[in-house]
């Protein structure tokens, strides 16, 4: 599959993230976008990342624009000191999908690109290479994303908890427990790689969960952290080591920061619209540039509206001055993974009590999340077509009666008795994603496990994984 933008940037297989091509869209991206005359560009950690950011960079500096180079940083600590200077930036990063495969994440002087902006890079390709030798320049911008939090929330406010820190191959993996100690906490170094690995905080394998339990127990933490590889996806465990879904996380935050209106995708936890505190929700399809849209026409409607966005991966956009434990927190309208991983180890800090038992007064709703690997995006396309199209194909797959239909994005079935099944393709990779909500954890669990196991019979992929 030749790269393509998905649901969070540009992705593609390494062997096809050519020098060429990747210079034909940072090139399309200068001339089709905003820029502030220059470019801001950061990279995650896998072996192909510095190769690609030299591509991206020479072609930026032929074209005559000056080229930031912030190296290995979370690309929410690019988007922040970009956006402050009021300039592009490219982050080149694969995100949590393994390492054969990488790709650029494009942001205006505003933040990330949308969907018409990938619209004007793909018309723009093509363009002959520019001849301009532009000056390299290099500045730290991972100190000020630091010091945001540092600031936001003081050096007290995870003072006498002892956190975890799953490192693996995190381009935020330093950052994290400077963080940590910074605000008061013990942090345990654990499981530093030198190797990629592709951690997707939204469907963790049973092996990794089994982990964090054992760490817990073993080290008397009260919370695992950790992200994914280009550190704009949270992941959490509470002190038994059992994982807070992102969504749970982005309700947490949200409620700690005296937001008002939320914007998530249609797969989050529907709990939030049970909770009295916000007056409004709003259902987006999946993708950071679908939630950052509706928050974007949320503030259009009214300026001083306390708005934020959170996607089931738990990645966060603020969008307002909010107010921290200890100072402000200016907003930040792309995907975050400190900001939910702080927020709710804070409250409950507050609250005197455990991570596990703040969660617990949320509305008993539970959601859960897995993939298949391997599955081509057309059969996956053809499959929801019919499932779409028919109400025999689904009744025929979905067990139980269907008493509501949701098609925002992929197809969504609420079953009798309130269980819900969704099926969609991944917008970044030959993969078939499988979200599910019930009224106990467990049985989340398992309707994601038996219906994956479903559709790999019913699609007939006899290579198929589960990832």
């Amino acid at each position: 599959m030749p790269p393509k933008f998905g649901t969070s940037g540009l992705r593609g297989l390494v062997t096809e993230l050519t020098d060429a091509l990747v210079a034909d869209y940072t090139r399309a991206f200068l001339a089709a976008c905003p820029h502030g005359g220059a470019l801001w560009l950061g990279q995650d950690l896998r072996p192909s990342s510095p190769r690609i950011a030299r591509a991206v960079a020479e072609a930026a500096r032929a074209e005559g624009i000056e080229v930031v180079d912030c190296g290995a940083l979370p690309t929410p600590a690019l988007a922040l000191a970009a956006m402050a200077a009021g300039q592009a930036a490219v982050m080149v990063t694969g995100s949590h999908i393994p390492a054969d495969r990488n790709g650029l994440k494009f942001y205006v002087p505003s933040g990330e690109i949308s969907k018409p902006d990938e619209e004007a890079i793909g018309a723009a390709l093509g363009r002959a290479p520019g001849g301009g030798t532009a000056a390299r320049s290099a500045r730290e911008a991972a100190d000020d994303y630091v010091a945001r939090y540092l600031d936001g929330f003081g050096p007290g406010a995870l003072a006498g908890l002892r956190v975890g820190v799953y490192q693996h191959s995190s381009v935020a993996r330093d950052l994290m427990v400077e963080v940590v100690r910074g605000l008061g906490a013990e942090a345990v170094a654990l499981a530093r790689s030198e190797e990629f690995i592709p951690v997707d905080t939204e469907a963790l394998d049973p092996e990794t969960r089994a982990m964090l339990a054992r760490w817990c127990a073993e080290h008397g933490l009260d919370a695992v952290i950790s992200t994914d590889g280009d550190a704009d996806r949270p992941m959490v465990a509470d002190g038994a080591g059992e994982v807070v879904p992102g969504d749970v996380l982005g309700a947490l935050t949200a409620q700690s920061l005296g937001a008002k209106v939320i914007v998530t995708p249609v797969s989050s936890n529907s709990m939030v619209r049970e909770m009295a505190e916000f007056e409004t929700v709003e259902l987006t399809r999946i993708g950071s540039p679908y939630v950052i849209a509706a928050m974007e026409a949320v503030l259009a409607r009214d300026p001083g509206a306390r708005v934020v966005g959170y996607e089931a991966n738990g990645g966060f956009l603020l969008g307002f001055l909010a107010k921290g434990p200890a100072g402000r927190l200016a907003p930040l309208m792309t995907r975050d993974c400190l900001l939910p991983i702080l927020a709710p180890l804070a409250a409950a800090r507050a609250a005197g009590g455990s991570l596990a038992a703040l969660v617990a007064t949320l509305p008993a709703r539970f959601t859960a999340a897995d993939r298949i690997a391997g599955i081509p995006t057309e059969t996956s396309q053809a499959f929801l077509a019919r499932l779409r199209e028919d109400a025999g194909a689904r009744a025929g797959f979905f067990d139980g009666a269907e008493a509501g239909l949701d098609l925002t994005d992929g197809v969504r079935v609420t079953l009798d008795g309130g269980d819900v099944v969704h099926l969609r393709p991944s917008g970044n990779a030959p993969e078939f994603r499988c979200y599910a909500e019930a009224g106990s954890a467990g049985a989340a669990r398992a309707l994601v496990a038996g219906y994956l196991k479903k559709l790999e019979r019913t699609l007939g992929e006899s290579t198929v994984t589960t990832a």
